[in-house]
């Protein structure tokens, strides 16, 4: 929805789940329009954790958060930061799957409207690239989350996130 000022100011506003209005130009009308899917998901993955929730509507219905050790970067050189990449890696991989067991717990048996995901780009669609998330992975909406470490705070953020309408204003 599109809405001009007197003075030639603009305002873009876009429904959250990449939703399409084709209502009247009146804020009510597009307000009333700002509404969750029935069900829909989030997953947040970083390298050293994850959050996945399942929802319906506005309410939360099922969610997990866990975290998995990852180790930094070395600084030595050699064959010892081999070593250490080595160890990561794996550490990354283990803690993938343990992201993707609990998505496809959550997620995976029921069919969802809409996935918003965030954290990292390739930690997430290594969790996505698991069979069991088939059903899910389409869902995902254009709306990319930039979070931190995945706990409790930033899933409820992220939630709120999600459903936000955003609003791109240009000044006259």
């Amino acid at each position: 929805m599109s809405l001009t000022a007197d003075d030639g100011s603009a305002a873009a506003l876009r429904l959250p789940f990449d939703g399409s209005y084709d209502g009247s130009a009146t804020v009510d009308d597009f307000v009333a329009a700002v509404r969750p899917p029935r069900s829909w998901g989030v997953l947040l993955v970083r390298k050293g954790g994850f959050a996945v929730a399942r929802l319906v509507g506005e309410g939360l219905v099922e969610h997990k958060i866990g975290q998995r050790h990852v180790q930094g970067r070395a600084k030595a050189g050699g064959q010892s930061q081999q070593r250490f990449a080595r160890r990561r890696d794996n550490q990354a991989r283990a803690a993938y799957e343990a992201a993707a067991e609990h998505a496809a717990r959550i997620l995976g048996s029921t069919r969802l409207d809409a996935l918003v995901t965030g954290g990292d780009q390739g930690a997430v669609d290594a969790v996505l690239e698991d069979a069991r998330l088939a059903g899910a992975a389409p869902r995902r909406t254009s709306l990319w989350l930039a979070v931190p470490d995945p706990k409790r705070v930033v899933l409820d953020q992220a939630v709120l996130d999600a459903q936000a309408v955003e609003v791109t204003v240009t000044n006259a």
